[in-house]
């Protein structure tokens, strides 16, 4: 992903015809409100992605361990998948900012401000999530077995810590001025 803001990525790919209407009366508003439903979406689908590659190497790991019969292991896992499979649906389907909920809302510039900031510390969240289910899986090619137990439990909050702050955006939203 691109090191600038999902809300200054869609106002950049605006087209010529999109910038002129942006000075009409009323249109600017429209516009501003799909901007930041866009950027919304952006941010979601990139979570929402990274989130399903880590789920894809968590399934590999499990396979891994299946050989390797570490049956104790096998439980925790398959709750850790089903969870991350719960925390990427949830993801995926968040209505709010995407369908309409910006219409009602005035946001200001520091405002909007807070709201990419705490994307961007999901994006992040996300990112460290898949690096350790990227790591677990390297370590589990080598036959590194030993750590696995403890290298769930980071996995599991880690993606607890993913859920509870995606969460929270909701309210970080909701928080803006109606």
């Amino acid at each position: 992903m691109s090191s600038k803001a999902p809300l200054e990525r869609v106002q950049e790919s605006e087209r010529l015809l999109e910038r002129l209407m942006l000075a009409i009366p009323g249109f600017r508003g429209y516009k501003v409100r799909e901007q930041r439903r866009e950027a919304d979406r952006i941010v979601r689908n990139y979570v929402y992605g990274v989130i399903q590659r880590a789920r894809d190497d968590l399934m590999i790991c499990l396979r891994m361990l299946s050989d390797f019969k570490a049956t104790e292991l096998m439980d925790p896992m398959s709750q850790l998948v089903a969870k991350v499979d719960l925390v990427a649906e949830k993801v995926n389907r968040a209505a709010y900012g995407y369908a309409g909920f910006f219409d009602s809302v005035r946001i200001d510039a520091p405002q909007l401000d807070q709201m990419l900031t705490y994307d961007s510390q999901i994006m992040e969240l996300a990112r460290k999530f898949a690096d350790l289910a990227s790591n677990f899986k390297a370590n589990l090619s080598q036959s590194k077995v030993e750590d696995a137990r403890t290298v769930e439990q980071s996995l599991e909050d880690s993606i607890s810590q993913l859920e509870t702050a995606f969460d929270k955006r909701k309210s970080i939203i909701e928080s803006v001025e109606v």
